[in-house]
């Protein structure tokens, strides 16, 4: 059976997400995707996609569409199952994340948290991104060669959000851990193992994170962590659930998708053979260089959203309340109506945003602290190893949401 089959007349769609020729390079298929239909129907989700880049930015920021939907309809009236008793700890975790919440709850708890993350805060970081990726490679530079993923790609960021929120260091094996284990839920059609090492995953994670908490409230300090316990918004406090929540998904957004990004950025310029040196040059040159690796090498391909009541699209799509649509937000960042020669890497190029990020009401938080990790880090690797290639030919994850490597293997 072929990855993809289009019928462009009906809009019927049908992809097959575990076939390596589509999640190796989802690029050649979301090119005929473009030429032939940006809006689908894809038959084994049984739901509307979107790739067209005007499409996808503003249904990120339609606000007739939600991350949640049990909070305007029961399950009963939507014809959804019950929740699954063996994921209960991964529900109660999930239940007050910042990703899944509407408001007014999204806006409460989005208020009580961003003051951490504008950009003049994140600027504080610099010394110690810096600091860290040299310690990094000073661990790797005298043998030759190195695995890149676990050696500096996964310390890096889980290290510095961890510092941010004030997490003690040494819990940084067991934080990748956990989140590792949590991410494998968001691929499609996740087996019950899969499911159970989750909830395990989560419940530990939580109980952790319990403790943290409990020791911050006796013991404060300067961090993110005790200025969420103490900040109050309109005479309320994060709730411990809510605490609990929200710092997971900080430490697992706080780095799982900048993790992929390291990767697919190292590989892309070493596939493509421009020099590091022009590309770095300067600071504009770095941000461009970096911009256009989050636009080609996405490493968060799929956004959902439930539609809020009824609603009526263009071209003729009818989604009853409680309906799901995915938009595509990897495709939209090679739609060739906003970018000229799309599936080409080009460092220079300057044609608008990426929307790897989102955008919207759930316009990932953390985007300046990403942002400021890939443009100091990526610079100090080429840097500090210029010979640096590919050792072999990386795999990349079975996983479609998330596009990334499963290691990368370099020499010098």
């Amino acid at each position: 059976m072929p990855a993809l089959a289009i019928d462009d007349t009906t809009r019927r769609v049908s992809i097959d997400a575990r076939n390596p020729a589509f999640f190796r390079a989802p690029l050649a298929a979301y090119a005929e995707i473009h030429a032939q239909c940006p809006t689908f129907f894809w038959e084994e989700r049984q739901q509307w996609y979107f790739a067209g880049y005007d499409q996808v930015n503003a249904l990120l920021r339609d606000r007739r569409f939600g991350r949640q939907i049990l909070h305007v309809a029961t399950r009963e009236e939507l014809g959804m199952d019950p929740p699954k008793p063996h994921l209960k700890d991964f529900d109660a975790l999930e239940e007050h994340s910042l990703l899944e919440l509407e408001p007014p709850a999204h806006t409460r708890l989005r208020t009580l948290v961003n003051r951490a993350f504008v950009s003049r805060q994140i600027e504080q970081l610099r010394p110690d991104i810096e600091q860290l990726s040299h310690a990094l490679i000073d661990g790797f530079e005298a043998d030759g060669e190195v695995e890149l993923l676990k050696a500096f790609a996964e310390t890096l960021p889980v290290t510095i959000i961890a510092r941010m929120l004030g997490i003690p260091a040494e819990a940084t094996p067991d934080l990748l851990d956990w989140s590792h284990r949590m991410v494998r839920m968001y691929v499609f059609n996740p087996s019950h193992e899969t499911e159970l090492d989750a909830n395990r995953a989560s419940a530990d994670f939580t109980t952790y994170l319990r403790e943290i908490i409990a020791d911050k409230r006796r013991n404060p300090g300067d961090d993110l962590l005790t200025h969420m316990i103490t900040s109050e918004k309109d005479g309320e406090r994060l709730s411990e659930e809510e605490l609990v929540s929200i710092t997971a998904l900080l430490l697992n957004a706080g780095h799982e998708a900048t993790v992929h990004q390291i990767g697919n950025a190292v590989k892309t310029i070493l596939d493509t053979g421009y020099s590091a040196k022009d590309l770095f040059v300067t600071n504009a040159a770095t941000t461009l260089t970096i911009e256009e690796c989050l636009r080609f090498a996405a490493p968060l391909h799929i956004f959902q959203r439930y539609a809020l009541s009824d609603v009526e699209l263009d071209e003729g799509i009818s989604l009853r309340k409680g309906d799901k649509i995915g938009l595509l937000l990897g495709a939209a960042n090679v739609d060739p109506k906003k970018f000229s020669d799309p599936n080409r890497f080009r460092p220079g190029r300057d044609e608008g945003a990426n929307v790897s990020f989102g955008a919207g009401l759930h316009f990932c938080i953390g985007a300046p602290l990403a942002r400021l990790e890939l443009n100091l880090a990526l610079p100090i690797l080429f840097q500090r190893l210029p010979r640096m290639r590919l050792k072999n030919e990386p795999e990349v994850k079975d996983a479609f949401h998330f596009h990334g490597l499963e290691r990368l293997d370099l020499v010098w």
